[in-house]
């Protein structure tokens, strides 16, 4: 038997970074939204542990960890645990979501590892026991269980979901090269000692969550930011290069994702990104499009 599970990737519409802690952690007040970009998860009984990614087109699967350290398979180590089962599974990740880009894709397919093993055997893990388990993985893996749109808070992993009335479309810019989201945060740091940032304790984004429940647009261009922009651009000027050419493509309004290097184009409907999906087409810039808010971890399939 085999059970598979889809998992979307998330962007930080506000993504705010405070001073880092004696445990080489930052605070964060964030507000993750879900998009339609996916990594679909699949379980299979199996003897010993492994994974296996396959990809689309345009990715690049080289530097997913295929050992003990994939996400994956310590999502799958820690429900046996939890459960106190001896049992394991081979696990294949087929990836649409960008690799290193910050949209989350490790998280997602940790999540979806998450679900799809309690369902494989049969455990009836709670929401409560699951969300608990995800947040020992890392920063955003309750959220992928969750989708949708949600306020994080601590390091981003205690999730609540919030009124969201938008139904924003994304052109989603990654890029060849990634960037690593520890290397990101150790420059944050760097900028914050010479002063050239104010690190502050992060405060929840009013003014976005107010845009959200309203579903106005325009405030919610206004509104959205990422602390992680200038430490990111700082690593890699070409980003920033990059942004102006979108700006002029679409608009005002591009969104670091996370800790990057992934770009975004908020456009308010699918006929807009569209347009402006054309415009990069003829620029030679590669881009996705996706709809946000959508679902977190469903299953799709039992066999």
């Amino acid at each position: 038997m085999s059970v598979t599970v889809r998992a979307a990737a998330k962007i930080n519409l506000h993504l705010g970074v405070g001073p880092v802690h004696d445990d080489g952690y930052h605070p964060l007040a964030t507000v993750y939204q879900a998009i339609g970009l996916y990594d679909d998860v699949t379980v299979i009984e199996a003897p010993e542990w492994s994974v296996h990614t396959m990809a689309d087109a345009h990715i690049d699967v080289a530097s997913v960890p295929v050992g003990a350290t994939n996400l994956a398979l310590r999502a799958g180590a820690a429900l046996a645990a939890h459960h106190r089962v001896d049992r394991m599974a081979r696990v294949e990740i087929q990836k649409g979501i960008p690799v290193a880009g910050g949209l989350a894709g490790g998280s997602a397919d940790a999540a979806a590892t998450l679900v799809a093993l309690d369902r494989l055997w049969d455990l009836h893990t709670s929401d409560e026991d699951l969300l608990a388990i995800a947040a020992t993985l890392g920063s955003d893996v309750p959220f992928a269980l969750l989708g949708g749109t949600a306020l994080g808070t601590g390091r981003g992993e205690q999730v609540v979901p919030v009124p969201d009335a938008t139904a924003p479309w994304w052109v989603v810019v990654p890029h060849e090269i990634g960037l690593a989201t520890p290397a990101v945060y150790h420059h944050f740091d760097v900028l914050a000692e010479r002063g050239s940032i104010v690190a502050a304790d992060p405060v929840s984004p009013e003014a976005l969550l107010a845009a959200l429940a309203a579903g106005d647009h325009a405030a919610l261009a206004a509104a959205l930011h990422n602390d992680l922009t200038p430490a990111a651009y700082g690593l890699r000027p070409d980003l920033a290069e990059r942004e102006g050419v979108l700006r002029e493509v679409g608009g005002d309004v591009v969104l670091l994702s996370g800790s990057g290097p992934t770009q975004l184009l908020l456009r308010p409907d699918a006929d807009s990104a569209r347009a402006a999906a054309r415009a990069l087409t003829d620029l030679g810039i590669s881009h996705l499009l996706a709809p946000g808010p959508v679902a977190g971890c469903h299953v799709v399939s039992y066999a």
